[in-house]
């Protein structure tokens, strides 16, 4: 009941989100677009990849696409006190995902509110066991941040931090007798790199 809860209180604000549509003072004449990396993702040994659209006549309306993937840090690892110190390696081996955002200014400038619904698969791996497992999770996520330019160039950098919900779809998070906690509530923090045309 309470997962349901929480799902149903991130669709209402992804809904909340997509349905923003305001009258605009800078309606765009054509379709816009940003791609976008995210850094860290690289630096752990992952990629990524993000496509973002802003619609025609809409000054605070991002919709996109991502895929990404990376070595998660012990750090993150460590956040679940369940899987703390238990000699767990994972990789995010594979995510995609669908975004949606809405800039209180304009898109790509200053402050933004957006929303995240994908699919992630994981590789773990223990010191303790041989071998390794995989499972998939399904991804609800609503995030802020705020975006800089701090050049004349159309390039920016996005920081930006969020809550989400997780469920595990299908595979396993066991191996052998050790069990990787699959945490419904998950955090994550980052930041993109972006360029607009």
């Amino acid at each position: 009941m309470k997962n349901r809860k929480i799902i149903a209180l991130l669709v209402l604000c992804l809904s909340a989100i997509v349905s923003k549509v305001d009258a605009q003072t800078k309606n765009p004449k054509h379709l816009q677009f940003s791609v976008e990396i995210d850094p860290a993702t690289f630096a752990f040994k992952g990629y990524s990849l993000h496509l973002r659209m802003q619609p025609v006549g809409n000054d605070h309306l991002l919709l996109g696409v991502g895929t990404y993937a990376m070595d998660m840090p012990d750090v993150m690892v460590n956040l679940n006190e369940m899987n703390k110190e238990e000699g767990w390696e994972v990789r995010l081996n594979q995510g995609y995902s669908f975004f949606t955002e809405h800039h209180f200014s304009e898109v790509n400038r200053k402050w933004f509110i957006g929303g995240q619904a994908g699919i992630q698969q994981f590789k773990i791996k223990n010191d303790q066991v041989t071998g390794n497992s995989t499972f998939t999770n399904a991804l609800l996520m609503g995030y802020f941040g705020y975006t800089l330019r701090p050049f004349s160039l159309p390039l920016y950098i996005k920081p930006w931090a969020g809550v989400g919900y997780t469920h595990q779809l299908s595979g396993s998070s066991r191996l052998e007798q050790e069990q990787y906690d699959v945490a419904p509530m998950t955090m994550f923090a980052t930041l993109h790199v972006g360029y607009s045309f």
